[in-house]
């Protein structure tokens, strides 16, 4: 079992949560859309090994947030409210 840390409820067993994506991935204006660019939008991902940022939200209180964690080791190094300064 792992604990991720909620930022509104503490830590919680990691089955409490869903993952939202990477944070970042910021969804295109769909009116004038190339079909190439908005499937790289749905299907294409960074991947990282090492640090990554990504979007949760926990099942229980309804609240999303990002994470950053370590891909490798599994060890969450932050987690934060999700705002507009933490999408990007």
């Amino acid at each position: 079992m792992q604990l991720f840390p909620c930022p509104f409820c503490g830590p919680r067993d990691e089955t409490e949560f869903h993952y939202g994506g990477d944070a970042g991935n910021i969804r295109p204006d769909g009116a004038e859309m190339p079909i190439d660019r908005w499937a790289g939008y749905l299907y294409l991902r960074t991947n990282p090994k090492g640090t990554a940022r990504e979007i949760w939200v926990h099942m229980t209180c309804g609240e999303f947030f990002v994470m950053e964690r370590d891909t490798v080791t599994h060890n969450v190094l932050s987690s934060a409210a999700l705002g507009g300064e933490h999408a990007a």
